[in-house]
């Protein structure tokens, strides 16, 4: 179940928001005037967020080039990879 505080608890209880990000790993909503208005994570739970994101893009993107005949032999790659350190 998601956990729900209004605005004035940034104010009144960061402290207890933060610490709950920290340990649960999981995003506090917070209302103003009763509807949604932020989430809020730890910047551990925003980076993990993010790393997620970027991998699912490249997949994505990969995916795509797969799809479009946009790929090479895996030892052909290799083989070019390791030419370019060469030099």
């Amino acid at each position: 179940m998601p956990t729900i505080r209004p605005s004035a608890d940034l104010r009144n209880s960061y402290n207890e928001i933060s610490e709950f990000c920290h340990i649960y790993s999981e995003p506090v909503y917070i209302t103003k005037n009763g509807r949604g208005d932020l989430a809020v994570l730890s910047i551990e739970a925003y980076e993990k967020l993010c790393g997620k994101y970027e991998l699912y893009r490249l997949l994505y993107e990969g995916l795509e080039a797969e799809k479009d005949g946009h790929v090479r032999q895996y030892r052909e790659a290799m083989t070019d990879i390791r030419n370019s350190l060469d030099v």
